[in-house]
């Protein structure tokens, strides 16, 4: 691509803007046309690392600041080249900058942003944190530290010990002398202290003149006192210099030991710099990632200039698709049809330099291998022909150069000339470039070439549309749709006579009447779609919202729904809760009255009605999804458990693929994968068993005793249980503090005629009863 090419389209410009948002001076250098790419490969690979970048800015700030060009000091170290400070500084931002975007990439991914197409340039990097220690121990931002050496340190101390003792003793000369001394300050010359002495009193101080005033009134001198000690401090500052040279001499051999990976620090980070500044500059225009394609076609959506404001400028939708070949573009002048031809044509450099383009997303770019333009801006009569002339020189430029992977862009083909020359040599042209498979884009007055396009498939018309009312262009692009001249609507706007304007129709022919006509319901058939695409679109926009509202408010509802009907299980568990407990408070009344003779009232009863308030209680679910995977023949009487609920029960029923289980009191229906068959009871020899005299209750309660009685009392129970031959019992231990459950089921653990033990169900007393099956 020539550089007038870049030139005409002004990418110049998109370059110059580009540069100010690079931080390494190497970098803006190296914004130049060279960074518009024709290889595939590459160009997808520069737009997926700037889109990269450009989720990293659109998250947060993403500062770069300390990349800079090191490569000069590294060939200086590696030459033996004593480094200086700043250029330690330099090479220290630069490790320091890498090692902050790794965090920083780090943190994204923890975020869940994976930047895959950038962090390489990073993570591969190879860590010289020892390097960068170094540096940062050694100097700070302009002198090398004292801590740097044990010997420097010592010479410094030296040092400001005799500088000390030299204003001490021109502090004390100073004080003695005021009234001689043109001001009572102590200050340097040649790097020599001093003291202002009036001229009039110069006799009465021994010692060095360094210097006057301009005037003459004051005198610098060196008292005598202090020679000898500031000889002893030049001295010491001259050892100072030595072994600081020796200091940064060291580490410049240390640096050049590090050559090859700083070199790669450089190079990455200033790659870096490159796509933030290309993502910044996208940014700021409101570009977006564009999609390569292979098939020689563009599309551009809603696409502006980007030199252009992006709020306020018009934007249009430029396709080109793989048929059409050429597209020629008709309107009035300042009708905006050089800045659509320049858009396309900047789109595309764009892309292929890897920036965003000023279009929206879904954009698709083909690559082309060479771009060339001819764009010229309207002259003057007296210029027509060197006009002509110029624009000939570079069409034949063109024509020479041009293959099936060129995009020509063309503004105003032909002009300049007599209009029927320039309407031949614009369509001779035009099927040149179609010959050799070019793609073409251009801008043209001539009604000849509207007609050309109708008799080629591959050739299509576009206009710019001009609003008659206000007599001014809309600056829109109306693709498929050749312009019409306005002259007749124009001149009638503009107070013509009618008279005049009528004649002038009869003269252009019927033909031409027709295709105006023809023109003209074309772009209001246009103008109502586009109106009517804007309205569909605005409504979309609107019922989008609405549902985005109806959704929220849906879910606001459903969270208050269950926010109430927690909060009425709440309410209702807290009343049953206080009926609980006022029961309670009757059953220890009654006990109480047991204790004290009153034989009617049996303890199981009052646990029943215990059972019954708390049964009250709210369950969320009872039922478990358990099911029996083993298929087991059942019939009438056999004894189950029913998995589903953890009871036991009988079958009274059976029936296809469904038993009929009775559970005490309770006779439901159930699939037969809720159940599994109890072990069949083996049958015993009829033996004597020893029955306990004594009726003793199913029920235990332990409430109220202390940890040691209750367990007493349990070992004892449980005897007399096996004595009255019961297969299970209930132990109430209550709920407390869970002290008591804890030890009586520790003990249940490891009796010996104890077959299981489980925890209440929510109707059998819940976590205050252990329900125990014995042997």
């Amino acid at each position: 691509m020539n550089e007038k090419t870049f030139k005409t389209l002004e990418f110049d410009k998109i370059l110059e803007t580009l540069k100010t948002f690079a931080i390494s001076k190497k970098t803006s250098e190296a914004l130049d046309f060279s960074i518009v790419e024709r290889d595939r490969d590459l160009i997808e690979r520069n737009i997926l690392e700037v889109d990269d970048a450009s989720t990293m800015i659109r998250h947060r700030h993403v500062e770069l600041a300390g990349i800079s060009d090191i490569k000069p000091y590294i060939k200086r170290a590696e030459i033996g080249s004593i480094l200086g400070v700043s250029e330690f500084n330099s090479i220290r931002s630069i490790l320091n900058r890498k090692k902050m975007l790794e965090n920083l990439i780090r943190s994204f991914e923890e975020d869940e942003i994976f930047l895959e197409h950038i962090k390489g340039y990073i993570e591969n990097l190879e860590d010289i944190h020892v390097l960068y220690k170094r540096i940062t121990e050694t100097v700070d931002e302009v002198a090398v530290l004292d801590h740097a050496s044990s010997e420097l340190l010592r010479i410094r101390r030296k040092i400001g010990s005799e500088e000390q003792k030299v204003k001490d003793r021109l502090n004390d000369i100073v004080r003695k002398n005021q009234r001689k001394l043109s001001d009572s300050i102590i200050t340097t010359r040649n790097g020599r202290y001093v003291i202002p002495v009036n001229v009039d009193y110069r006799s009465e101080f021994k010692g060095i003149v360094h210097d006057s005033s301009q005037s003459g009134q004051t005198i610098y001198v060196e008292p005598t006192a202090i020679v000898e000690l500031t000889n002893n401090i030049s001295q010491l500052k001259e050892k100072e210099q030595v072994e600081v040279t020796k200091i940064l001499s060291d580490l410049t051999n240390e640096t050049a030991g590090y050559a090859d990976v700083l070199y790669q620090h450089d190079e990455n980070l200033h790659h870096i710099d490159m796509v933030f500044t290309k993502a910044k500059y996208g940014a700021s225009i409101k570009g977006t990632k564009p999609t390569i394609i292979d098939d020689q076609s563009i599309r551009l959506i809603s696409a502006y200039h980007p030199l252009l404001d992006a709020e306020t400028a018009v934007k249009n939708d430029i396709v080109i698709d793989q048929k059409t070949q050429a597209v020629i573009i008709t309107g009035p002048n300042t009708g905006g049809k050089t800045v659509t031809i320049k858009t396309a044509g900047l789109s595309v450099l764009m892309a292929q330099a890897g920036i965003p383009i000023p279009a929206r997303d879904g954009s698709e770019i083909s690559i082309f291998k060479e771009v060339y333009a001819d764009i010229g801006d309207e002259q003057s009569i007296e210029q027509s022909l060197s006009t002509f002339s110029s624009h000939m020189v570079n069409i034949s430029d063109i024509l020479r150069r041009v293959n099936s992977d060129s995009l020509v862009i063309l503004d105003e083909l032909g002009a300049g000339t007599d209009p029927e020359e320039g309407a031949a040599l614009a369509i001779s042209i035009i099927e040149y470039l179609l010959a050799n498979q070019a793609k073409v884009i251009a801008t043209t007055h001539y009604p000849q070439l509207k007609s050309f396009s109708y008799t080629r498939e591959d050739v299509l018309n576009a206009s710019m549309e001009f609003d008659v009312e206000s007599l001014s262009p809309t600056y829109r692009l109306l693709m498929g749709i050749p312009g019409k001249s306005n002259a007749f609507e124009i001149s009638s706007k503009l107070g013509l006579e009618e008279t005049v304007i009528e004649r002038a129709r009869t003269l252009t022919g019927r033909d031409n009447m027709e295709v105006n006509e023809m023109i003209s319901a074309l772009e209001r058939h246009t103008s109502k779609v586009r109106d009517s695409e804007i309205e569909t679109t605005e409504l979309l926009k609107e019922s989008e919202r609405l549902y985005q509202d109806l959704r929220n408010q849906y879910e606001q509802y459903n969270q208050m729904k269950e926010k109430m009907i927690d909060k009425a299980q709440e309410e209702a568990n807290r009343i049953v809760k206080q009926r609980e407990l006022e029961a309670e408070e009757i059953i220890k009344e009654l006990e109480m009255m047991k204790e004290l003779g009153v034989d009617s009232i049996q303890e199981h009863e009052l646990i029943d009605k215990k059972k019954a308030l708390s049964d009250a209680y709210y369950q969320k679910d009872i039922k478990k999804d358990i099911r029996n995977e083993k298929v087991e023949t059942l019939e009438v009487g056999d004894e189950v458990d029913v998995l589903t609920y953890g009871q036991k029960g009988e079958i009274i029923d059976v029936s296809d693929d469904e038993v009929t289980v009775q559970m005490g009191i309770i006779k439901m229906k159930l699939d037969k994968s809720e159940v599994k068959k109890r072990k069949a009871k083996k049958v015993e020899k009829p033996v004597t068993i020893r029955q306990n005299k004594t009726q003793v209750n199913r029920t235990l309660d332990l409430r109220g005793e202390r940890y040691e009685d209750a367990l007493i009392k349990l070992e004892q129970y449980l005897d007399q249980v096996l004595l009255s031959n019961y297969a299970e019992v209930e132990i109430i231990h209550g709920k407390g503090t869970g002290a008591l459950q804890k030890g009586v089921q520790q003990y249940l653990r490891r009796h010996p005629k104890v077959a299981s033990f489980r925890g209440g169900m929510p109707s059998e007393g819940g976590f205050g009863v252990t329900i125990v099956e014995m042997k």
